[in-house]
This record gives C-alpha cells, structure tokens and sequence, in this order.
C-alpha cells in the first residue's frame, strides 16, 4: 500500500503538470472503487480550475473552484500523468483530462476511492479522526512521550495507529525504530522520554529519505511518470530477515505484530 512518502512524491509528482488547468473532461469507467465515484462525475468537474493538490496523510486533496475532491491509492492505486491518445488499460478506471495530458488512476484490486466533498475536507469522516501529521512541526518527542503514556500496546503498533500519526507504514516504523535503537516489542508507555528524543527525529529522517529517494516500490506503486522509487535498497532492517545487519553484522529478524511483519536487529535495538 502508498504510504505517506509514496503518496507526497505523487502529490510533488503531478501538481506542477496539472495545477491551474481546467478539466476538460472526466471519464469513468467503472460506476465505482471502494465507494462509488461521484455523481454526474463528469459535469461536476468539467470546466473547473484545479487550485492546489494537498496531502493528509495518505489522502490527496484536488482543490476545485468548488469543492475538494478526496483521493486515496488503496492497496494498489496509482496516478500517473499520461498523453491523451495513451489508449487506457483493464485497470485504468478515471481518467481526468486537463488539455492534452490526463491524470489517469489505476487501481488492480479497486481498493482506491474518489470523493468529492463540498465543505471543510477537515470534517469529512475520512480525514476527522486522523492522527498527527509526522512531518509537522507539532510532531516532536515531548508530544509522543506524553499520547503513550500507559499504552501497553507495542510501539510499532501504535506508531502504526492512524488516529494518533498518519502514514507511518509498515516499511518506516520497522526503519525508524531501528535508527532509533529501540525494540518494536516494547510498551509505548515505557519508553523514557530520552529515548523518543531519538525516535521522533528518526521517523523524520526515515520519511525524508524515503521521499528523496522516491518512495519504496514493493508491489504496485509506481511514480506519476511510471518510475519507480528506491528506498527499500537502502533499507537498514526492512525486508532482509536472515541477512546480516548493516551495523552490527548479526542476522535481521522478523515476527508478526497486528498481522505484518516487524523486521528488527535483536543486537542494535534494545
């Protein structure tokens, strides 16, 4: 699945082709993804000035003249910017045409959504209850120290839990705990505050590297030109159960926590 740097390097990706045309027209294909597509799609859009394409968390925000229209990549969903005579594909399903270029979504397993919102995005059931954006300046060790004191839960897990942060996926938490030297097993309401002090500057780090380096693509996820990103060759713990640590040189292991795999160093993460 996208995760927060996969989705903001789409963002970074597309804006500058597409922010400040009009949409000519809009063409469906399937009459839904995980919800259905808005109704009369096409008149709602043709026409309008996209304003801006934001970010929250795993979301993207298209910002029209009049309204905001939701985008999520689900398990397998991609925008990519492509030609007007490109002939679409079995998974391509929407395709938003701006001049000669069309924002083209597709989405394998239809796990993906469209959304159109008329008010404040903020107050859309999907965005209300997301947690802490952990690029911000909000995002800080002295604010994770005092959400998990008495959580039993491992902090993996609720590094994971996109009420309190978004976009820590699964790649990133296993990455930035390593960076931080701290055990995915232990209780989040243990951890001293001395030791977010570490973990909170390696989640931004982790995140940064990973957008620089284009995200990570692992199954499905591709850039809006059809590239892909990097990160995972750089990977200190991620995906490398059995090999040998960058760091100590002792093998990588990997269990199950909230049914995905945790990939940590035993020697470096205490």
């Amino acid at each position: 699945m996208p995760e927060l740097p996969e989705v903001e390097i789409t963002r970074r990706g597309i804006a500058p082709n597409i922010v400040g045309q009009h949409v000519i027209t809009v063409v469906a294909r399937i009459p839904a993804l995980r919800y259905p597509l808005p109704v009369r799609f096409d008149k709602l859009l043709s026409g309008k000035v996209l304003r801006k394409i934001e970010r929250r968390g795993k979301y993207l925000l298209f910002d029209f003249d009049t309204g905001v229209l939701l985008v999520h990549l689900g398990m397998s969903g991609s925008l990519r910017l492509v030609p007007v005579a490109l002939p679409a594909q079995k998974h391509d399903h929407v395709d938003l045409v701006f001049g000669q270029t069309i924002l083209r979504l597709r989405d394998p397993r239809r796990f993906g959504a469209m959304v159109w919102i008329d008010g404040d995005p903020e107050s859309h059931p999907l965005l209300s209850t997301l947690g802490i954006e952990p690029l911000s300046e909000a995002f800080s060790a002295s604010w994770l120290f005092a959400i998990t004191r008495k959580r039993k839960a491992a902090i993996k897990i609720v590094l994971m839990d996109s009420h309190r942060v978004v976009g820590v996926g699964n790649i990133y938490a296993s990455e930035s705990l390593f960076r931080a030297g701290i055990d995915p097993r232990s209780p989040a309401g243990k951890i001293s505050l001395k030791r977010y002090e570490r973990l909170a500057p390696a989640i931004k780090e982790t995140l940064s590297l990973a957008i620089a380096a284009g995200g990570s693509s692992l199954r499905d996820f591709v850039h809006s030109d059809g590239s892909l990103g990097y990160f995972q060759l750089q990977a200190f713990v991620y995906g490398r159960e059995g090999e040998l640590c960058r760091i100590c040189e002792r093998p990588v292991r990997m269990i199950r926590q909230g049914q995905r795999a945790t990939f940590y160093c035993p020697h470096c993460q205490r």
